[in-house]
């Protein structure tokens, strides 16, 4: 069920249409590409002019986010995830901003068998390394996901700004950044969390806890999600989701 699973073939059109239809279809179809596709490079180079947190350059990493566009409405990702890199299902994440670095090295987790999930594990099965970092690519690319806009929670600011020394939880910002937007630092991506769906944040954060997901570098979520209570995970969620 990867790329070349999912692309569905084109029905030939009745030849009663007449050529000078079809041809004008398929320019209109091309003029439509060719505009998308400088649109989205604009993106890019606003993407990368930017200075929100001195890392934005880098989150479109190597790949090519036109051609990612087309890969990810013909494997299905927008279906889920969506054009603009916003889910409309609160248990699907929101990639828009996301980091490619990232999303490639879930794709490649789920292509292993290192991060299980019944569907994403199926798609990412036949996916080769330019699909990958082109399909991150475009997400990228797309504005970075705004929070929520959920009400402030003291005590999960308080955790996100500074941690729970006593607990040995270290500020959730050292790593994801000051907005929750994520960061590059040693080679290391740390995701963008903020602005991301709340009902998402808690279920990873649960699998963390019980180690059903243990990806991440050096099994420090593991290590964190341990110590917080279900209340505490929810009331985080929340507060990430709005950031």
């Amino acid at each position: 069920m990867g790329l070349s699973r999912l692309v569905m073939p084109l029905s030939s059109e009745p030849l009663r249409l007449g050529f000078s239809w079809q041809r004008q279809r398929r320019w209109k179809k091309k003029a439509l590409f060719v505009v998308s596709a400088f649109a989205l490079m604009a993106s890019v180079k606003a993407l990368a002019a930017g200075n929100d947190d001195g890392l934005n350059a880098q989150r479109v990493g190597s790949g090519n986010p036109v051609a990612g566009k087309e890969k990810s409405e013909a494997g299905r990702c927008q279906e889920c995830h969506g054009i603009d890199g916003i889910s409309s299902d609160a248990k699907i994440p929101n990639h828009a901003g996301q980091y490619a670095d990232y999303l490639v090295k879930q794709l490649r987790d789920f292509q292993s068998g290192e991060r299980s999930h019944a569907t994403m594990s199926i798609m990412a099965e036949d996916l080769s390394a330019t699909d990958m970092a082109d399909i991150a690519a475009y997400f990228a690319s797309l504005p970075i996901m705004p929070g929520s806009g959920a009400a402030e929670n003291p005590w999960a600011s308080n955790l996100f700004k500074n941690g729970d020394l006593a607990r040995g939880i270290p500020a959730c910002r050292s790593c994801h950044g000051d907005k929750g937007k994520g960061r590059l630092a040693d080679s290391v991506v740390y995701p963008l969390i903020g602005g991301q769906r709340a009902v998402y944040l808690r279920s990873q954060l649960v699998n963390w806890k019980l180690g059903s997901r243990t990806n991440s570098p050096h099994g420090i979520m593991n290590t964190i999600a341990k110590t917080l209570g279900d209340d505490e995970i929810s009331v985080l969620a929340d507060y990430l989701s709005g950031l």
